[in-house]
């Protein structure tokens, strides 16, 4: 234990080191408002490639998912189809964001939408959708990194110690530096979220004996299912190797048969995961870019191939593997959330060194997306709220202290939420990357469909966000989620009286994302539709939309291929991880007979799940590089285009 202890205190005090140092770096290079808030727009390709990866795999990633498999089986698998619909939605939106805020120097996304849509509401819609984002998805980061070093030093640091102090440091680097020291601090991140979750998957399968012990293991976790029979889908399969179905009438009080992961919720759970590239944050990642060069590359190499893979065999590892070990009686007990810190100290007595290591690679993967919004966030208040409204004239000096100031306050926020809230770590994280998938109306009207009005997308935004908060769980459990002070404020029993809605968690096994979606743009099209824009609204867009098309469109001789990128992105929506994906039950074998299951013992599931990443990866490829719709533009032809719409807009004036 003491061997354990001190490689912890090493490898912890190294990455502080290497935190703090850019910290202070970025401070330097940070002279004004746009080089601390978006980095002086001068990323460099493999910066953001790293950085961006960090950013969207997080301590979720490296803690949650795999003690979601151990608890649900390869259906919450699915979930690893977030490496690419996550990037998905920057193939859809990243580009042309860059463009247009290099070409009207926007540093927030509330300054973009304003902008275009006209009017501050969008602007102060988009400051709560971030805050609803940050402070939950920071929150369960800095809480599961305290949890983490409970286990690992055998509960000498308290979850609550662990967090404050394990928070200070990242504080302070980011209110330092701003999103240039992020940056260069994700790059070491995203290489230890990376290594840290191959090594534990390589562990998962060396304690459970090898990989046929291992294969063998989940066989028997099947024939205990049938034994016992509990844990059965409707079909008779085990949760353990089947989807429940495609979609499940659950009745007020009841539980999905199986598992709530059936089909439609995994899809839908995939449309969550999409709002962290479209959530107010990743304008800003799009804005500090010097080019849109590494955009693809972060789409489709960084995020879908190497992560998707990584997902795909090595979390699964463990969290199969976590069941094969209490099985064998290797964990006396394991949970969810103890699954990676118990994975961890199996190495104590042999690897103390690898212990330390482990546990800075944890703990970079959950600082690595806290920064960021951290970052962001505080440039959003500084520049949407205190500059737009208390001090017009702000110098870019004022501005960074009170990015500073915000950075500290968001923090101290989500640390309340955390302490407040002992909520599972994908629980909180879901409902956050909910509210921000809410933000693809704007996103379309703002990059392709200039038919969504203003008060079309403010509306069906507003809609989205009150449909999310209804269906995530229940009305109890949510709102002391998003402002978990309140209860500082509340009374247990005026809390307890808050009653439930009616149709429960996730109606008809459909996730909070889809219902919110559905919502938000059922009412910004018929907003829209009913109080379309006056004339100078409408020749402003039109503009707009001419400048985007002029330099991002797609290549006239790819247009012919835009129809086929549509089916393929439909067909593996519905088929690869959605409601059809039910016929990778029994596609390549009996999942109640594992014999069956092929040379390899892979159940018929998992085979499904390789093959449709194949597809996917696919599919993204052919969408960023093929269709061109992450093609890279020129700098010096964003600034002609520019000068030419500004011509224009001057001439119609």
């Amino acid at each position: 234990m003491e061997s354990k202890l001190i490689w912890l205190l090493i490898f912890v005090g190294l990455y502080w080191a290497y935190c703090l140092f850019w910290g202070f770096r970025g401070a330097l290079r940070s002279r004004t408002s746009a080089d601390y808030f978006v980095a002086g727009r001068s990323i460099g390709i493999w910066v953001f490639v790293l950085a961006a990866t960090a950013t969207s795999f997080s301590g979720w990633t490296f803690v949650g998912h795999p003690g979601l498999i151990l608890e649900a089986g390869l259906p919450y698998a699915f979930a690893s189809f977030y490496a690419l619909t996550i990037p998905f939605t920057g193939v859809l939106f990243l580009r042309r964001q860059w463009l247009i805020g290099r070409a009207f120097q926007h540093i927030t996304p509330g300054e973009m939408y304003s902008h275009y849509y006209g009017g501050d509401t969008i602007r102060l819609l988009t400051v709560l959708v971030a805050f609803l984002f940050s402070v939950p998805y920071l929150g369960v980061q800095l809480r599961a990194s305290g949890f983490l070093f409970n286990v690992l030093s055998d509960n000498l640091l308290s979850v609550e110690v662990g967090m404050f102090a394990l928070s200070a440091i990242v504080m302070i680097y980011v209110a330092a530096g701003g999103l240039r020291s992020v940056a260069y601090v994700d790059c070491a991140q995203c290489i230890l979220l990376a290594f840290g979750i191959v090594a534990l998957g390589f562990v998962a399968v060396h304690f459970a004996g090898g990989w046929t012990a291992f294969t063998e293991g989940i066989g028997n976790l099947v024939r205990q299912d049938l034994a016992s029979g509990k844990g059965l889908t409707p079909a008779g399969h085990s949760h353990y190797v089947a989807l429940p179905g495609s979609i499940q009438m659950v009745s007020e009080g009841s539980k999905a048969v199986g598992g709530v992961w059936t089909g439609m919720m995994c899809m839908t759970y995939m449309f969550a995961l999409m709002g962290i590239q479209s959530s107010p944050a990743f304008s800003m990642w799009a804005f500090s870019n010097r080019t849109s060069e590494p955009f693809r590359w972060q789409q489709v190499v960084a995020s879908s191939v190497i992560i998707g893979i990584i997902l795909f065999t090595f979390t699964i590892f463990q969290g199969l593997g976590g069941n094969v070990l209490l099985a064998n009686g290797v964990f006396e007990t394991v949970t969810r959330p103890e699954l990676v810190p118990q994975l961890i100290d199996l190495l104590a007595d042999s690897y103390p060194w690898l212990v330390g290591l482990l546990a800075v690679c944890a703990l970079a993967a959950m600082q690595s997306t806290g920064a960021a919004y951290m970052s962001t966030f505080s440039g959003m208040v500084t520049r949407d709220l205190y500059r737009r409204y208390i001090s017009p004239g702000a110098s870019d000096s004022t501005q960074k202290l009170y990015g500073r100031i915000f950075v500290i306050v968001v923090t101290l926020a989500a640390l309340i939420v955390a302490a407040k809230s002992t909520q599972a770590i994908v629980m909180l994280g879901g409902l956050a990357v909910a509210y921000g998938f809410q933000m693809y109306p704007a996103l379309m009207g703002l990059c392709y469909f200039r038919f969504f009005t203003r008060k079309g997308v403010v509306w069906g935004l507003v809609a989205g966000l009150a449909a999310v908060t209804l269906t995530d769980r229940t009305v109890s459990e949510v709102l002391p989620v998003i402002m978990g002070f309140v209860k500082l404020f509340m009374p247990d029993r005026i809390a307890s009286t808050i009653s439930d809605t009616p149709w429960g968690a996730y109606p008809l096994t459909i996730h909070s994302a889809g219902w919110g979606i559905f919502f938000n743009m059922l009412v910004a099209v018929l907003v829209s539709y009913l109080r379309p824009d006056g004339g100078k609204d409408r020749e402003r867009k039109a503009s707009h939309h001419r400048f985007v098309q002029a330099v991002s469109g797609i290549a006239q001789e790819r247009r012919r291929h835009v129809p086929w990128a549509w089916l393929f992105t439909v067909v593996w929506f519905l088929v690869g991880f959605g409601p059809f994906a039910v016929v990778g039950n029994t596609l390549f074998g009996d999942p109640n007979a594992p014999a069956t299951w092929g040379p390899f013992g892979l159940p018929s599931l998992w085979v499904w799940q390789l093959l449709m990443l194949a597809f996917g990866i696919f599919v993204m490829w052919y969408l960023a590089f093929y269709v061109g719709l992450s093609r890279p533009v020129p700098p010096e032809q964003v600034e002609e285009a520019r000068k030419a719409h500004l011509a224009e807009t001057a001439d119609a004036t």
